[in-house]
């Protein structure tokens, strides 16, 4: 499908949202107490919808969410417990959940059922999450999902042979790039079988964001040079408000109905990756076959006692 788009790297959350009404809609952000999940969650907020924050900080959620009015509930992405308990807590239909939450080249963790954390996180507690509130997103009757990738993508495919690193020597930032190629091939095959219920769903890249606890593992690797001018056109580091416009545009812009399983950046489908180029998306990342094997095994995990 092809469709213009006005909005670019250089656009904020604010602008994308600006003379949307989102009034009666219910929106989940997880992670949406700070960062890029703030600035989503403020937006949607601003545009009227009823905002959740799904974080593990209850007590830092409440006080970003006094300033904007939304609700704040508990969620370790990490801990299927926690996961569970969200999802029964949740009642009637969800029409957006954006998948925000997350983290980075981590050291080598894992949680109790051994799982190594960057996948778990990243991947399966989005997907236990979504898959868990599939009945309230098929009740909106047009839902959206936001599954926030990363261009580190491209540094790893999903090694369906060690998944949880258990044979093959840790590597932060493979890791990291499996979780992330995962959330692409989550949202593949999640639009492929919730097409029918009229739930979208997409992945994003949102760019390289000044303003996010994400690269707290790996100190000045993550920091932005101090020159940084969020109003220029140097788009290779963005502002929070800037890296939102991608994940709000997949919420809620009316630009982008009707458009499910794609993968986009900087407020556009991205264009196929090329290798030396921070950009575009892998073709492992879009396969198919991929997905779906993906999703069952992911099912399987979360489901496993």
């Amino acid at each position: 499908m092809s469709v213009t788009i006005p909005f670019g790297a250089t656009s904020t959350a604010a602008e994308v949202v600006a003379g949307l009404d989102l009034a009666g809609r219910r929106a989940v952000v997880t992670g949406g107490a700070s960062g890029l999940g703030a600035e989503t969650a403020r937006a949607l907020a601003g545009a009227g919808a009823e905002v959740t924050l799904a974080v593990r900080d209850v007590a830092a959620g409440e006080r970003f969410a006094a300033g904007i009015g939304a609700r704040v509930a508990r969620l370790d992405l990490a801990d299927r417990a926690s996961v569970a308990q969200f999802v029964a807590g949740w009642s009637g239909p969800l029409d957006i959940l954006v998948g925000n939450a997350g983290v980075m080249a981590t050291p080598e963790l894992r949680t109790p059922e051994g799982w190594e954390l960057q996948f778990a996180t990243n991947h399966l507690g989005h997907f236990a999450l979504a898959t868990g509130l599939h009945g309230a997103l098929a009740a909106a009757g047009d839902a959206r999902v936001v599954s926030v990738s990363s261009v580190g993508h491209v540094n790893a495919d999903v090694d369906f042979a060690d998944l949880h690193f258990r044979a093959r020597p840790y590597d932060r930032w493979i890791a990291y790039g499996q979780s992330k190629t995962a959330n692409i091939l989550f949202a593949v095959e999640a639009a492929k079988r919730w097409r029918a219920e009229g739930i979208a769903v997409n992945a994003l890249n949102p760019g390289r964001i000044t303003e996010t606890a994400l690269g707290r593992h790996v100190g000045a690797i993550a920091a932005a040079p101090a020159s940084f001018d969020p109003g220029s056109s140097d788009v290779s580091w963005k502002n929070a408000g800037q890296g939102a416009a991608t994940s709000v545009l997949l919420a809620a812009s009316p630009l982008v109905e009707g458009i499910t399983g794609r993968y986009f950046e900087d407020c556009q489908v991205a264009a196929e990756h090329r290798p030396g180029v921070r950009r575009g998306v892998a073709g492992y990342a879009l396969y198919p076959g991929r997905a779906a094997r993906l999703w069952d095994e992911s099912l399987a995990m979360i489901k496993s006692e």
